[in-house]
């Protein structure tokens, strides 16, 4: 049984994506950039994303949600 997201301190890009109703080309477009906080690298080249850490991002860049999204 995979543990809800909500339970679990790192998370996929999908599950981001899927999870906070993000805007897939703006918010891989946005792992590109040097400095976020909330990104580690994990196995070669992929991606986690811390989620507390995203969360607080988040708040302070609401832009990245698909548009009729206000959660």
């Amino acid at each position: 049984m995979k543990a809800q997201i909500g339970n679990k301190a790192t998370i996929t890009v999908q599950e981001a994506v899927e999870h906070y109703s993000l805007s897939r080309r703006k918010f891989y477009s946005l792992l590109h950039k040097p400095g976020l906080t909330f990104v580690v690298f994990y196995y070669n080249e992929r991606r986690l994303i811390l989620k507390d850490e995203f969360e607080r991002y988040l708040e302070s860049h609401p832009e990245l949600r698909r548009r009729g999204f206000d959660e």
